[in-house]
């Protein structure tokens, strides 16, 4: 059995009620963020939480914002294998938030990626995820992938999407530590339910359901509709040549 699934939310670590407990509670006295629509949280069973992507620390702030409801997101794998002191701080810091690792790419670490997700979904535990799914570096909200539409389909979990407002500000691309001095704005909306889009196997339907999540994210971020995909600058040659050539965008 592997660690993530050692460390799920049915038999939490003493890291992560750590966290939750004494973490959790000494970060929002030290950033006061400012929630809105909290009492339109599922107060138990399977949801997905889905917000626009501005921060590093975005996946830090909705568990905090959330609680006392329990969220788990996705961290790169790197963040628990690290060695030494830094290594050991980095991994009991984001087993404290709730992350559970997972190997960056595409073919089977995204498969695998899904079956984390929909693994803690089946116990009845929520998940935080980005469907821009990486940051957006010029404060615009993206077009949305469709994998958060797959989780919701397939599991009948319905999505609550949530607005961040000023995580760029707190803890700007490049920047070592969040800043004291920034105010943060978490603003949770209606939660959706998109199993009326059809089965999770249809391309339409996970289109359909994403475009929904889209919009009720933008009504509540206020963003910059960018109207494409958030897409990293290709690294090295063949990289280059492959975002050259056609190819389906999901």
């Amino acid at each position: 059995m592997t660690e993530s699934r050692e460390e799920s939310p049915r038999t939490p670590s003493w890291v992560y009620t750590f966290g939750r407990n004494v973490l959790a509670p000494i970060a929002r006295i030290v950033y006061r963020p400012r929630v809105e629509g909290k009492d339109l949280i599922p107060k138990e069973g399977a949801v997905i939480f889905a917000s626009n992507h501005l921060s590093f620390i975005d996946s830090i702030v909705i568990p905090i914002a959330a609680a006392p409801r329990p969220v788990h997101f996705l961290a790169k794998s790197e963040y628990f294998t690290g060695k030494g002191i830094k290594g050991w701080f980095s991994r009991v810091f984001f087993t404290a938030v709730g992350a559970t690792p997972v190997e960056r790419g595409v073919g089977q670490a995204a498969m695998d990626a899904l079956d984390q997700q929909k693994e803690i979904l089946a116990s009845g535990a929520a998940i935080a995820l980005h469907p821009e799914g990486t940051r957006s570096r010029d404060g615009r909200l993206y077009k949305g992938r469709t994998g958060i539409a797959y989780l919701a389909l397939e599991s009948g979990a319905p999505v609550v999407p949530i607005g961040l407002i000023g995580t760029d500000k707190v803890m700007p691309v490049g920047a070592k530590l969040p800043s004291l001095k920034e105010r943060v704005v978490v603003k949770f909306g209606e939660p959706l339910d998109l199993t009326r889009h059809g089965a999770a196997t249809s391309g339409k339907a996970r289109r359909l359901a994403t475009d929904e999540i889209m919009a009720a994210i933008h009504a509540l971020s206020g963003q910059e509709l960018a109207g494409v995909y958030n897409e990293l600058p290709p690294q090295g040659a063949v990289e280059k040549i492959k975002r050259a050539l056609p190819h389906e965008r999901k």
